[in-house]
């Protein structure tokens, strides 16, 4: 075997594992594609122990330094098939194999975004969000939108009227029944009278034009479009997902075959960079007692 752990991935789980599997002197090698959800991260404030914030790409900056300290080694690339081999497994990233007795998938997941100009800028200005748990409180009395069917998003724009009076549910759906604009209403919420057709980035916010003809702007809007946790990797072995298509793992962070392990986003909607981490140390724990000692 080339390695004693694969970490598929370079997010917040992947690194925090890496840097816990080399400190267990582990030869741990993460494939990182580039692509982590965190890098879309303007500023975290509920981080621990970054009370003024810190940017997403700066954390997996020094998570990165702090891991390749410890002898963890990276390599850019996608991992394109992982297949059975002996007594472990094979992955092949961009063309090359690459051995080892135990996988952790940390590959996370990604949000289906909003079709609108600008999209990257008005992530990066903070006028289009994705986690009202992270940063809803950066929103604090602002006009806040939350955007997708009013199924998905009627929960988050409950939760974000802790934060503001000013919150719009802006709907996908093609038809809007009386129920629902009562519910809204009974919490303060307003419900838009039709589907948005366009949403397009201005100073200071986004303006959104209605299937109506009417045009709204808000300073920051939620889109609850739903997202798709990479997860093919497992369940082309035969790993299990649940409802909502994260991996199922057990207490030890074990997925449903033998020595694939998965933390992170892929495996918890709670997509929070604590709980990534936290997942983290437990896989690279249990992995580390999994493998044959090692005496020095």
């Amino acid at each position: 075997m080339d390695y004693d752990c694969l970490i598929i991935g370079g997010g917040p789980a992947g690194l925090t594992a890496a840097t816990y599997l080399g400190r267990f002197r582990r030869k741990v090698l993460v494939i990182d594609a580039g692509d982590s959800r965190a890098l879309q991260i303007p500023e975290s404030h509920n981080y621990p122990g970054f009370a003024d914030g810190i940017a997403g790409p700066d954390l997996l900056r020094e998570m990165r330094q702090q891991a390749t300290q410890y002898g963890a080694e990276m390599l850019q690339g996608t991992a394109e098939d992982l297949v059975r081999d002996g007594e472990g497994y094979a992955l092949t990233v961009d063309g090359r194999s690459i051995r080892a007795p135990r996988i952790l998938l940390a590959t996370g997941l990604k949000d289906h975004e909003p079709d609108m100009p600008g999209l990257k800028q008005a992530v990066a200005n903070t006028s289009i969000r994705y986690c009202p748990v992270c940063d809803a409180y950066e929103a604090t009395d602002k006009n806040i939108a939350v955007y997708g069917s009013i199924k998905d998003a009627e929960a988050k724009a409950v939760f974000m009227r802790t934060y503001s009076k000013r919150v719009t549910l802006l709907p996908t759906d093609k038809t809007i029944d009386n129920d629902a604009r009562e519910r809204m209403a009974a919490i303060g919420v307003t419900l838009a009278s039709s589907a948005p057709v366009d949403l397009r980035p201005v100073d200071g916010g986004i303006v959104v034009q209605l299937l109506s003809g009417e045009h709204l702007q808000f300073d920051v809007i939620y889109p609850v479009l739903g997202c798709e946790v990479r997860s093919d990797l497992a369940t082309a072995l035969g790993a299990k997902r649940g409802d909502v298509g994260c991996v199922i793992v057990d207490d030890k962070q074990r997925t449903t075959v033998e020595n694939i392990f998965a933390a992170g986003d892929v495996v918890s909607d709670l997509h929070q960079l604590s709980v990534a981490a936290g997942y983290a140390a437990i896989a690279a724990t249990a992995i580390h007692a999994s493998l044959p000692k090692q005496m020095r």
